[in-house]
């Protein structure tokens, strides 16, 4: 591994996010180790360097959410870091990511929506060795919603300037002795009350679901209950509400699909239904200082239904995402992550 200085703005209330191309490019040849999230084409200059980066023209910046296809989100190295490695994976061996994570640091993953290498890590990282024993944030990258069907979304490693629609770019950091890293999950969302719903398998889609023990058809029983596909199903992990979000109903087939996988044997619930999705938002924004958070990303959900362009989220900024990750792929949540004194 290199070493790896944190040559960024921590310690002011407020730093700059958002960078052209030209004050980019300098801090790459300046050597830094950098997260990057723009439009393909504005990181396809970049130059070579210590950089991964994934693609979206949504971001939480300093000033508030924001469209832009120009500039570039900045996330430099956090303090107290020691060193960071680059690597990038692929369907085959993305269950590596956590045995290859340094004993006491912060792994970063990029992934590009809807490749093979997103399904693998959804399904299986769970079943990886020494899942979660590790700290590993990471976003799902992905396009402008709507204007060009044919855009695909993006990752690079900056070390060979290679743009890869299908796999994985990590930075593994290393933190000082005297640091660790916190992982925190912002999710508005709760289970209601009624019907349980379980899934005959594992996947991204579903055409049929077991509602109470009786098995329905699932785009019927949207329909019928008049179920706001904004909001998600939530399944309750040992305590911890896992969002499953509503992508689409295909009218023709009856085919139902989501932005995260459900699996078999869980049992599912609606989410409580929300009046005011803004309001309940900005109530749960961390009130970390800025300062102390390393990274961050917000759900594109979140972002929509939530009007967020031009408004501030706490001191959250970051890409805004078709995935969060945070060990494991979640969705219309917003994570963070705190490098903390191994004291406090």
């Amino acid at each position: 591994m290199s070493p790896c200085d944190s040559k960024g703005h921590f310690g002011q209330s407020v730093r700059k996010v958002m960078h052209t191309v030209e004050e980019t490019s300098l801090r790459i040849r300046n050597g830094e180790r950098l997260m990057l999230a723009a439009d393909s084409r504005v990181l396809a200059s970049l130059p070579r360097g210590h950089w991964i980066a994934g693609t979206i023209p949504y971001f939480m910046t300093e000033d508030g959410g924001r469209f832009s296809r120009d500039l570039i989100l900045v996330n430099e190295l956090p303090s107290g870091s020691v060193g960071c490695e680059i690597k990038i994976y692929d369907s085959t061996d993305i269950g590596r990511i956590y045995a290859d994570a340094p004993e006491n640091g912060i792994t970063v993953v990029v992934l590009p929506a809807s490749s093979p290498t997103h399904f693998e890590f959804a399904l299986n990282v769970t079943k990886c060795e020494a899942f979660a024993t590790r700290p590993l944030i990471g976003w799902v990258s992905g396009t402008e919603i709507g204007p060009d069907p044919h855009e695909k979304p993006l990752i690079y490693c900056g070390e060979n300037r290679k743009a890869i629609e299908d796999g994985a770019v990590v930075m593994h950091i290393s933190l000082a002795a005297d640091k660790r890293a916190d992982i925190n999950i912002v999710n508005i969302f709760r289970q209601d009350q009624g019907d349980t719903l379980m899934f005959l398998e594992d996947g991204f889609s579903a055409s049929s679901v077991i509602v109470n023990g009786k098995i329905r058809d699932l785009a019927d029983y949207i329909a019928q209950r008049g179920v706001d596909t904004r909001f998600p199903l939530v399944a309750d992990y040992f305590g911890s509400m896992i969002n499953i979000s509503f992508k689409s109903i295909d009218t023709m087939t009856g085919d139902v699909s989501f932005y995260a996988p459900v699996f078999r044997g869980v049992e599912y619930k609606l989410a409580e239904p929300i009046e005011d999705y803004a309001s309940l938002f900005a109530e749960n924004t961390p009130e970390e200082p800025a300062e102390n958070i390393f990274f961050s990303c917000n759900c594109i959900l979140n972002y929509l239904y939530s009007k967020l362009e031009g408004r501030r989220a706490g001191a959250i900024t970051g890409p805004v995402t078709f995935g969060e990750i945070a060990y494991q792929l979640l969705n219309q949540t917003l994570v963070y992550a705190v490098i903390r004194d191994e004291k406090s």
